[in-house]
């Protein structure tokens, strides 16, 4: 089971920028399929972008499409979520999960491996 540890968050004005990080360790991380998900405060974690195993194809929330970029860089086992034009109901705990098959990807409960979040907070 891969070991994945988020970096990156932060506190920054509506319309900027952040990006995120997620290590992960093992030598075989090519093989998962990585998502991020995020938590806002009181609310379900949801959603937000998924990548394939070798980076070529990738999924967003409909809330992000044109805004976030998820990347991965197998050599250095690390997935990124470049996040720009940044709103307030961005504001969540930000988590990337990864799994080994990619259906029904947007659900949570499908991933078995996940780091302990990120804050990122937008300030109006």
């Amino acid at each position: 089971q891969v070991q994945l540890v988020e970096s990156g968050g932060g506190l920054v004005q509506a319309g900027g920028s952040l990006r995120l990080s997620c290590a992960a360790s093992g030598r075989t991380f090519s093989s998962y399929f990585v998502g991020w998900f995020r938590q806002p405060p009181g609310k379900e974690r949801e959603f937000v972008a998924a990548i394939s195993w070798g980076g070529g194809t990738t999924y967003y929330a409909d809330s992000v499409k044109g805004r976030f970029t998820i990347t991965r860089n197998n050599a250095v086992t690390t997935v990124y979520l470049q996040m720009n034009s940044l709103k307030p109901e961005d504001t969540a705990v930000y988590f990337c999960a990864a799994r080994t098959g990619s259906t029904n990807y947007r659900v949570p409960s499908e991933y078995r491996s996940w780091g302990q979040g990120t804050q990122v907070t937008v300030s109006a």
